[in-house]
């Protein structure tokens, strides 16, 4: 697997699984009727923010990562990143690849923490991952998140250190 700059030529490739996830609204913040122009511009960041995909041997995009300043001014040291891992190729060590990614990247960029703002608590693989990588539940918002089958559940905010 390679981890390499995102291009626009590989928002066709990304939207499928994109689309899917979002739409089903069990893990991200993004209102589930996102449509494709909106979506790929509030994913495909401009520098100094990145976006990368992880492609396997054939250039097949298996999954995707965004990385960005969570924050500005007095906290502009804390980092953020988002992860995409199409379904069809989940379990497969994508989301580590990606997650492990973005960690070395706010590294090498001077972060000093790296923030998730609202990992919903019913989202268990993607709480497990973090962890094993790192990183700690600071505090979850009680009824956060509304998941479309399991109601109200909490929503975590998750750091670790860099």
């Amino acid at each position: 697997m390679l981890i390499r700059e995102a291009t626009t030529g590989d928002w066709s490739a990304i939207w499928p699984f994109f689309h899917e996830i979002v739409a089903a609204g069990e893990t991200f913040t993004y209102p589930t009727d996102l449509g494709r122009d909106e979506a790929r511009d509030w994913w495909l960041l401009s520098a100094p923010s990145r976006t990368v995909v992880a492609v396997d041997d054939s250039g097949a995009v298996l999954g995707t990562a965004k990385m960005n300043r969570n924050h500005m001014g007095n906290a502009s040291h804390v980092a953020s990143a988002s992860y995409m891992v199409d379904p069809a190729y989940a379990g497969r060590g994508v989301g580590r690849a990606l997650c492990a990614y973005t960690l070395e990247w706010a590294r090498a960029e001077g972060y000093r923490v790296m923030q998730f703002n609202a990992v919903a608590a019913t989202n268990e693989r993607a709480v497990g991952l973090y962890r094993s990588l790192g990183f700690e539940v600071m505090g979850t918002l009680p009824e956060g998140f509304r998941h479309p089958a399991k109601g109200y559940v909490g929503l975590h905010v998750m750091y670790r250190t860099l």
